[in-house]
Parts: structure tokens; sequence; C-alpha cells
């Protein structure tokens, strides 16, 4: 979508929807791109709703409040709305694999000095954490791996490596946690079952401890499918990339909330 395009013709198309009395209006574009705060922080869109005011070869225009607007890039919407239709549309935002959105504060439960349970809610401006469903490992380099997965970014610099295995649509996960004499003969690693058009099956990322590098494995029915060698840990997010990520994360979800109503004459 020509951004720039669309926020010249802007006036344009939203000349008839807006009071009167209001001499300006706001409008936020979703075109794949992350979004990012005044501080300089990715965030996570809200779902919003709205009424399609106007549908263009590249762009669908929202009409979110009195003078506020939403600019949807058309080859990204699940379902393509007529105008006047009343819509819900989710924006991707990052999640976890619990399934909610990443930016969820964490919940914890302390005591007071009289044993009294509360709970304390925890969010630090900026994260949008999703840790893998493991314990705490005993062994070190499986505990580098975790960190590594959870922190390094994805190649789209928005996600990290564990987002990029939520939108995969990673579950099943098991994991190898060897003792120091048993690194070589069962080398840590972690393994997940992931579904997207470009894979089905299952994925394992082993540490070689020779090499000090990583490899990752995909297997379907058991057999081994395809195996990359030597991956070091700064291009494991784009080596799962390449091997099962296919793009429809960045798909913004469209749904219809009711149509425009026929005029009679």
């Amino acid at each position: 979508m020509d951004t720039q395009a669309i926020r010249a013709q802007m006036p344009t198309i939203v000349r008839g929807h807006v009071p009167s009395n209001i001499r300006s209006f706001k409008f936020n574009i979703f075109d794949g791109q992350p979004k990012v705060s005044t501080l300089g922080f990715h965030i996570d869109p809200k779902p919003f709703e709205g009424k399609v005011i106007a549908t263009t070869d590249e762009a669908i225009v929202v009409k979110t409040g009195r003078a506020e607007f939403a600019v949807l890039d058309r080859t990204l919407v699940t379902e393509v709305p007529d105008e006047g239709a009343k819509v819900q549309v989710e924006p991707y935002a990052r999640r976890r694999f619990d399934g909610l959105r990443a930016d969820t504060p964490e919940e914890e439960t302390a005591f007071t000095a009289d044993g009294k349970p509360y709970t304390v809610q925890r969010f630090v401006l900026g994260s949008a954490p999703a840790k893998l469903p493991i314990p705490v490992p005993r062994c070190p380099e499986l505990q580098e791996l975790i960190q590594q997965m959870e922190q390094l970014p994805a190649p789209d610099g928005y996600r990290r490596i564990t987002h990029l295995l939520v939108d995969a649509g990673a579950r099943d996960f098991t994991w190898v946690d060897p003792l120091p004499k048993d690194i070589i003969a069962t080398p840590p690693a972690i393994g997940f079952a992931v579904a997207t058009a470009k894979f089905q099956g299952r994925v394992t990322v082993l540490y070689e401890r020779g090499l000090d590098v990583y490899a990752v494995e995909l297997h379907r029915d058991s057999e081994l499918f395809d195996r990359v060698d030597e991956v070091f840990f700064d291009s494991l997010g784009g080596t799962l990339e390449r091997l099962i990520d296919d793009g429809n994360w960045r798909r913004i979800r469209v749904q219809c909330l009711s149509v425009r109503k026929p005029v009679r004459h």
C-alpha cells in the first residue's frame, strides 16, 4: 500500500464523515508494519470496531470515532467488507503460548506480614514476553538456549523468536536436559510441533557441543525431512523463519458485525 498516496487522499475520503464543527481528524495506518510508541517501544494495537466509509484498490477506511479513522491495507485483511458495514478489526498483536496477548501484565501471589495472600500485577514498559512452557532446566546450555529463544529478535525486528513460534502454532513441547557428562551423547534440545503453510510436523533445535552451534531438524511422520547444521545463535531466528514462518501472522482479522441496509426509494 502506498502510504504517502493514502495520506494525501484522506482529506477527500473523510469529507462528509467529520462533524462540521471539527477542523481536524486523526487516522492510523495498518499496513503490517509494527507500531512504535513516542518512547520508541514497539506496541501491539488493540482490537477496535467501526464503520467502513470507503474502499479503494489498496485500502479500506474505517471510521472509529467522531473524527478518528483507521486505514487497513487491503492485501492483508481476512475479509473485504462492503462500504457502510460495521466491522470489528483485530490487527496483529504478539501473543504468549497460553493464547493471551504478550503485553498482558504478569500476575504473582505475594503475602502480607501476617501471611495474607494478595495478587500483584507486574508490567514492564515496552515488554511483551512469550516464555517457553519449559521448567527451569539443570543443563546450563539448555538454559542458554531458552534464554536466547525468548530474548533474541526474529528477522522482522518486532517479534522475538518465541513470538515466531507462537505464530507458527508451536505446541507439544519436549526437551532434553542432560547431565554434563551426557551432553554429547544426548545433546540439549527443544522440540515442538508446528502447523503452517510452509511446514507441518515436528521441529527440534539441538545444541552441538563440539562446534558450539545449533542444528535445526524438521521431522514429518517420524522421519527426518530436513536438517540445517552449524546454526549460530544470532542466525537461529532467521533459520526458523525460513523453515516454518509463512507470514500469515501479518494478516488483519476483519469481521463484519452488520451489513449496510439497502435504501428504499
